[in-house]
């Protein structure tokens, strides 16, 4: 937690229970870094990383209990709940989908969230149509495909493990599609070790960190 700026904490959808969401939080709090609500498909068996035809209520009502229930914890705790990241295969969709991206920017505006995704993605016209705060978001451990989107995680090669190679892509990110902030997945083989070589070579590279605005 103390090499971050922003946590997005899984609110019990693909993973996370009340417990785990209560201690990150004051992890969060402790270490003065950014919360957000990181909802996704009730699909533990594959983390949230298979795609699910939900129909568009049940989806808008799962979204709305997720964040509802971070929320409510986060009050406890003495934390803001900043902005709305969708997780895995939801996150895909959303940013591939127009209705998809839609839904979920409604309920962006209806939480008064920010709401991160790809740059010039579905997600992001959603936001922008919506006239919501959107952060365009990049991905330091996974590759991408040449329309921008991300390399499935079934393909060779989709996760970077290397993060020289990462830090490379992550200068590219910024300059050319200029995102504002950057993603380490948790669940990275070498997560801490990654970030933490990461963070120095963006140091180095004269990058200031530090979290984003959501307003």
């Amino acid at each position: 937690m103390p090499l971050l700026t922003s946590a997005n904490i899984a609110c019990g959808g693909h993973a996370g229970d009340l417990e785990i969401m209560r201690t990150t939080l004051q992890l969060a709090r402790r270490f003065g870094v950014q919360v957000g609500a990181h909802p996704g498909y009730p699909d533990r068996e594959h983390f949230g990383r298979r795609d699910m035809d939900l129909p568009a209520e049940h989806l808008r009502r799962m979204l709305r209990e997720q964040i509802e229930r971070l929320r409510d914890l986060a009050d406890e705790v003495g934390v803001v709940v900043a902005c709305l990241k969708a997780h895995g295969a939801l996150y895909n969709r959303a940013c591939r989908d127009e209705a998809t991206a839609d839904l979920v920017a409604e309920i962006a505006g209806e939480t008064r969230l920010a709401l991160l995704g790809l740059p010039e993605s579905e997600l992001a016209k959603a936001a922008r149509r919506r006239g919501l705060r959107f952060v365009a978001e990049g991905f330091a451990d996974r590759r991408y495909l040449p329309d921008g989107s991300l390399v499935p995680r079934w393909e060779p090669d989709a996760l970077i493990a290397d993060p020289r190679e990462g830090a490379e892509q992550v200068a590219w990110l910024i300059r050319e599609r200029g995102v504002e902030t950057i993603c380490v997945h948790g669940d990275h083989p070498q997560a801490v070790a990654f970030v933490t070589a990461l963070r120095q070579s963006l140091l180095e590279a004269g990058v200031v960190i530090r979290a984003f605005s959501p307003q």
